[in-house]
């Protein structure tokens, strides 16, 4: 009777859970391209503040991260361009210009602690965009982008949730 009270549980949970993601609006096509593109950018730009620390785990995460989210830059782009936007360059959005500053002012394990901090937000945000997008987006390329880059993100996540926060 237990196992089944905790699996009936779970499935309601589950079916709860579903329609509120499901109402969840997709942004624009030109949204998406906007919030990609911030978000990579941010995520580029620490990860590039990473590259020198001491703490080997973070510096291969940061080189991950910078290769990635290059990447997921130019097929957002690529799929933009052929779903008819001319996409902007990005720009990072008040809290991702607060979170770099923070970060560059950082030093030491202080800082790798704050970047992988700062990274696991970023990512669940991500996530949620493509998610998003790849589920209910109205542009055929950029839906099939979000599809590709989805579970490049969900590992990202994986990987920061695995590191420890104190370095």
């Amino acid at each position: 009777m237990t196992k089944f009270t905790l699996f009936g549980a779970l499935a309601l949970a589950t079916t709860v859970a579903l329609p509120a993601i499901a109402q969840m609006p997709a942004p624009t096509p030109a949204e998406f391209v906007m919030k990609a593109g911030a978000s990579d950018k941010f995520e580029i730009s620490e990860a590039k503040l990473m590259m020198n620390s001491k703490n080997a785990d973070i510096r291969s995460f940061a080189t991950k991260m910078i290769s990635d989210h290059t990447k997921s830059t130019n097929m957002v782009k690529t799929a933009a361009m052929k779903d008819g936007l001319t996409p902007k360059p990005p720009m990072l959005d008040s809290m991702q210009q607060s979170n770099l500053a923070q970060l560059t002012a950082a030093k030491g394990t202080a800082r790798d602690a704050l970047y992988v901090s700062q990274q696991k937000p970023a990512h669940q945000d991500a996530l949620m965009l493509m998610q998003t997008y790849s589920s209910a987006g109205s542009a055929m390329h950029l839906k099939a982008a979000a599809t590709q880059i989805t579970p490049v993100v969900q590992m990202h996540l994986d990987m920061l949730n695995k590191m420890p926060m104190a370095m």
